[in-house]
């Protein structure tokens, strides 16, 4: 690992840093590795950051964590990826809270083009059992990949169901990689490495405790493009993942059950208060996603010239170009090597010529064209 990236790790093993802080701080740095070079009284100076945190900032502590941490993955065949990376999921690019950082182990695809979150309550009935099982048999011609969290119910059920029908499957975990939780789930677990694996944002070592989980459910939220809520009570990790995905902007859907049954009454508020769409066969989903099986007509690229544009805009044009997933405004900041405000000038600019498309998120990509 090379010294920005082992910057990076250490940024992650120092108290108090979040997320977006971790993010905010490479921004406006120019690179993780700068960050520990700055002078205190600068770093003091950026939002969110105080004495107290630029003092740790500048302490030696997190690196030796950061080359221990790197031990830990080898020996676990885990694999870190940071949002800088090329590999880090462009679903979750465009959610403001995702991890700065994901712990990898399997054979992962999260570009896959369809990615189905299937949650529920950890005591299911066979009414729950059977509808997870007709909806991961429906969507087995789509090829989509099923996301859960590998508890107890509901989840375990769809991981094994994915495993079964040879479907790619995801298992975002609540606990350090070298964790599995619940252990009885360790075998399901390996089977899922040949197509799929389990990813957490949780540091190695870390333990199941339950303030892990509700931070999981956004990650389940994140990556997936419709999210499924099988059986759920009143109150819960599936509700509090519906919630979530609907304030980003993602489908969700519900089974509904019978009246008066436990594990019914959380889907049924879903559908009834409108956070759900009602779920009956897998024809419903395909038909809210506009899913179908026909192969999509290739569209027409154009050519641009890049002497056409001035010098910053072809350096924005050629990062945009190098990289095939939609780049973060704070990730193309740094990689252009362009503050970020005159950037935004840069990139509404190339918008109103038509070769640069602004997406959710704060994420732009070049529009159907090549330099």
């Amino acid at each position: 690992m090379d010294q920005n990236r082992l910057s990076l790790l250490a940024l992650h093993f120092i108290p108090g840093l979040g997320d977006y802080t971790i993010r905010q701080l490479i921004s406006y740095c120019g690179s993780a590795e700068k960050v520990f070079s700055i002078p205190k009284g600068k770093l003091q100076k950026i939002p969110g950051i105080g004495e107290v945190t630029a003092s740790k900032i500048l302490s030696a502590s997190p690196f030796k964590k950061a080359e221990a941490e790197i031990k830990k993955a080898e020996k676990e065949e885990g694999e870190l990826i940071f949002f800088i990376d090329k590999k880090y999921p462009s679903r979750l690019r465009s959610i403001e809270d995702a991890p700065s950082l994901l712990y990898v182990k399997g054979n992962i695809d999260f570009e896959n083009q369809k990615i189905v979150a299937v949650v529920g309550t950890r005591k299911a009935t066979s009414y729950g059992k059977e509808r997870v099982e007709e909806l991961v048999s429906a969507l087995v011609p789509h090829q989509a990949l099923i996301l859960s969290g590998l508890a107890y119910g509901i989840d375990i059920h769809a991981h094994k169901q994915a495993v079964k029908q040879k479907l790619p499957t995801i298992g975002v975990m609540g606990s350090g990689l070298d964790i599995i939780y619940p252990a009885s789930h360790q075998d399901t677990a390996k089977k899922m490495m040949e197509n799929g694996g389990l990813i957490t944002e949780n540091p190695f070592g870390t333990k199941p405790d339950a303030h892990n989980f509700p931070a999981r459910n956004r990650i389940i939220a994140g990556l997936c493009d419709a999210l499924v809520v099988v059986e759920a009570a009143v109150k819960g990790g599936a509700l509090i993942t519906a919630e979530i995905a609907n304030s980003y902007n993602k489908d969700v859907f519900a089974f509904p059950g019978n009246i008066g049954q436990s594990t019914s009454e959380g889907c049924n508020n879903l559908i009834k208060s409108n956070k759900a769409h009602l779920l009956t066969a897998v024809k419903d989903l395909e038909y809210i996603m506009q899913w179908d099986l026909t192969t999509p007509k290739p569209k027409k690229v154009t050519t641009i010239a890049l002497q056409d544009f001035d010098p910053d805009e072809q350096t924005v044009l050629n990062v945009l170009q190098e990289n095939e997933k939609p780049q973060q405004i704070d990730e193309l900041s740094w990689k252009a090597n362009l503050p970020v405000s005159q950037l935004a000038s840069i990139l509404l600019g190339l918008e109103f010529k038509s070769v640069v498309q602004s997406l959710p998120g704060k994420q732009y990509r070049l529009t159907n064209l090549k330099i």
